[in-house]
């Protein structure tokens, strides 16, 4: 598999906690920024599996050894688990040309887990039955893969799936993928913050169920 690779910055997100919201319920992208997302996801896959919602992707997790966090890994829906980023000293098998703070990110890892699964989105025919994909995250380390920003506006565009992700409240300079995504006009972006994100599940829930109808 080629390992291709490119640097960029995030930078902080602006405006209100709902930075989007004129977009109609149908093939709709909803991205949700800030504190605890990835916990939000995850609450939000298991509120639409247990509803009969048909949904895959993939979620970020730390990874934590003696009390400290060494790294990230992604996992499926599945269950599935891969290297996404080790701390440098602990890290053998990444590149250390894509590096995130002390975290080396594991491109070789991340692109043999993920990219089969956004590959097949979009080959189905029957557009009617929508399906719900989880991107966790839109971030950092995940586009240190040339094939993994090369393949998400495609999936964005697919007809039959509704996309769940996240992307983070960053700093610096911005990504232009990430920023072209943010000003789609049937992209919806929640912002969590300390006082709404236990009062952000149902609402995107409910908005999801829409979308699938």
């Amino acid at each position: 598999m080629q390992n291709n690779t490119h640097c960029s910055r995030f930078r902080r997100l602006k405006g209100p906690s709902r930075v989007r919201d004129r977009v109609e319920a149908d093939d709709v992208t909803h991205l949700i920024s800030g504190i605890g997302k990835t916990s939000l996801i995850q609450k939000t896959s298991e509120v639409l599996k247990s509803s009969g919602i048909s949904i895959d992707g993939f979620y970020t997790e730390e990874v934590r050894h003696g009390g400290r966090r060494i790294g990230f890994d992604v996992v499926t829906m599945t269950g599935k688990r891969g290297n996404l980023a080790r701390i440098g000293a602990d890290q053998t098998s990444g590149n250390w040309e894509c590096r995130v703070g002390r975290y080396i990110v594991d491109l070789i890892s991340f692109e043999h887990l993920i990219l089969p699964l956004l590959n097949v989105i979009g080959t189905s025919e029957d557009p009617v039955h929508k399906s719900v994909f989880v991107i966790d995250e839109i971030g950092k380390m995940e586009l240190f893969s040339h094939s993994f920003t090369d393949v998400v506006p495609k999936i964005l565009d697919s007809p039959g799936t509704v996309v769940l992700g996240t992307i983070p409240v960053p700093k610096g300079k911005t990504l232009p993928l990430v920023e072209k995504i943010r000003r789609r006009h049937d992209v919806k972006v929640f912002h969590i913050t300390r006082e709404n994100r236990h009062d952000l599940l149902q609402e995107i829930v409910n908005f999801i169920k829409d979308c699938c109808k």
